[in-house]
This record gives C-alpha cells, structure tokens and sequence, in this order.
C-alpha cells in the first residue's frame, strides 16, 4: 500500500479497548488491564487485528507499549502452539516500522524501531508525506489523545468491554477538539464486547 504522487496520504488509525465507563486502566493504574483480557482473546478482535496487518507498515507506540510488547509479541511469533491469529500478528508487528514515543527511552532493541521525542501530531504528519501503508497507534493511549489534538487521526477501532473499571485513565478528557466519526462496521464477541471501527468525517476541501 505505497503512496504514490496524486494518491491520498496514509491512512492513520487508533486501536484501544475501552470499559462501558470509557476507561482504558482500572483504578490500580497503568498495569490494571485485567477485566480486558477475557475479550481480548476471542475471534473478533484477533480477526480485526489480523486484518489491520494486512493494510499497515507502521506502528506507533508510546515508552510502556513499546517496553511491553517488546518483551511479549517477539516470543509469540516463535511459538508454534499460539493461536494462528496471535502468531500473524506477532509477525507482523516484528517486521513493521516502530515508532517509539519518549523522552526517557535511550535505547530501541527491538528490530525495525526507533524512538521519537517529539510531538506525535508532527510525527505522524511527516509519516504521511513517506511511501507506506497505514499507521497504527496500539493501544497507547497518550497517543492516541495527542492525535486526535492535532485531528491526525483518521479511524477509531475501539474493543469495548462489558465492564465497568470504576476508575482509571479515560481516553476521552475535556479539551479535546469536537469531531464528527461514522460507525463503518460493528462485530459483537461471543463475550459480550463489541469491536467497533468509526471513520473520521472531514469537511471537504
């Protein structure tokens, strides 16, 4: 999916779960994620994630995304008694550009990564203007915000959960600019959480 002269830019877009009260952690902080992932291993999200590798090259992350997949999705993709889904995906994502975000990262030992300290919104707008397919922000939420500040992002793929967190990090704060999104498709998991993808609807210029 190269850009060419005279085709549309590259299509940016956020991956996150979210809890029915629009948290992406519990109250026990960063690392309370529990109540994810029992919906995180059925079809559907594994299916969407699939089918995002089939479009993406680049992958944004921010410090504590890019230090914990780091040490989970590389042993992953070696392992042969993974779910096929899990393993293409871990595949992918050890091929793909990585885009680390931080300002305190010095080193990025993962294969085909670098790291970024500066502004997501500027970064992602010069990634547009390279050859590639799509970029993908997964589930860093500090990214994801700092895009949707800057209006860079052009599609949403939420996972949300039937649950209620009860506290934590919401993706949505006040301050962010209003927009308008399209519901393009809904799938409903067999554990009650629904994947959800909505498209950013510009104004034409």
């Amino acid at each position: 999916m190269a850009k060419t002269k005279g085709t549309q830019q590259r299509r940016v877009i956020g991956n996150i779960s979210l809890s029915l009260d629009g948290r992406v952690n519990g109250p026990g902080g960063d690392y309370d994620m529990g109540w994810i992932a029992r919906h995180a291993v059925t079809d559907a999200p594994r299916d969407l994630m699939v089918r995002m590798t089939e479009t993406a090259t680049t992958v944004l992350l921010g410090r504590k995304n890019y230090e914990g997949f780091g040490g989970f999705w590389p042993t992953v993709a070696k392992d042969e008694s993974a779910d096929p889904r899990d393993r293409a995906f871990a595949q992918w994502l050890d091929s793909a550009e990585k885009i680390a975000f931080s300002s305190t990262l010095k080193d990025a030992p993962w294969g085909n990564s670098r790291i970024a300290d500066g502004d997501p919104g500027r970064v992602t707008k010069e990634l547009r203007d390279q050859d590639g397919g799509d970029i993908v922000v997964l589930a860093s939420k500090s990214v994801i915000t700092a895009l949707l500040q800057a209006g860079e992002l052009d599609r949403l793929t939420i996972t949300l959960c039937p649950e209620v967190a009860g506290g934590g990090d919401r993706l949505f704060e006040d301050g962010i600019p209003a927009s308008s999104w399209s519901l393009t498709d809904m799938t409903t998991t067999e554990s009650g959480a629904m994947c959800l993808v909505y498209d950013r609807i510009r104004d034409e210029q």
